[in-house]
């Protein structure tokens, strides 16, 4: 199977606001001093909506997110879900103001976008199976109980005709390549799994 060869976990860094930076005149993201070194860190478009004016240099914060690593350049991206501003005191721990925007899979239900599973339909990606793929699809989300809360599109083009079937698992878009159907269930427990 052929997929993105970034690896997400989640991280989680203490220290202080050295810079808020502005894109295209809006808050993107945070200069963080921790004891060790200097952090970028993006701020997911939730939290940007949600931060008050609170979150500014000197201010110390607790910073949670997903890293992303991507071995072919070595780069590192953090993109924060959640900030809890220090209280006076300096102490991160209790009576902060916490600041949470919506995190992956741990979304509210309320708040939860439905997940989406995007299946290119055109005809290289149809000649390599695609139909194949949307079956197991299906079957995998009814044997989990997940029909549901897990949409299939069939789209257009996913401009990977070479390399197809092809499919996009949203909302972390995710992409595979490749697709046989029986990688499906394993897919499936990757990316909905309770």
């Amino acid at each position: 199977m052929s997929k993105s060869k970034k690896q997400v976990s989640e991280f989680s860094l203490e220290g202080e606001i050295r810079e808020a930076i502005a894109k295209d005149g809006k808050l993107k993201y945070l200069k963080i001093a921790t004891s060790e070194r200097l952090e970028l860190v993006k701020l997911s478009k939730d939290l940007r909506k949600n931060l008050p004016p609170v979150a500014i240099p000197g201010s110390v914060v607790l910073v949670k997110g997903e890293k992303k690593f991507d071995p072919k350049t070595g780069q590192v991206q953090l993109k924060v879900y959640s900030l809890v501003v220090a209280s006076k005191s300096g102490a991160t721990t209790g009576g902060g103001i916490v600041i949470e925007a919506d995190f992956g899979p741990e979304k509210s239900a309320g708040s939860q976008k439905k997940a989406k599973i995007l299946v290119c339909q055109k005809s290289d990606c149809h000649k390599r199976g695609a139909g194949g793929v949307c079956k197991a699809l299906e079957a995998a989300l009814s044997d989990r109980g997940l029909a549901e809360e897990v949409t299939i599109q069939k789209t257009g083009c996913l401009k990977k005709c070479k390399v197809g079937p092809n499919i996009v698992m949203l909302p972390n878009k995710e992409r595979y390549s490749k697709i046989d159907p029986e990688e499906i269930p394993a897919l499936i427990e990757k990316h909905f799994a309770s």
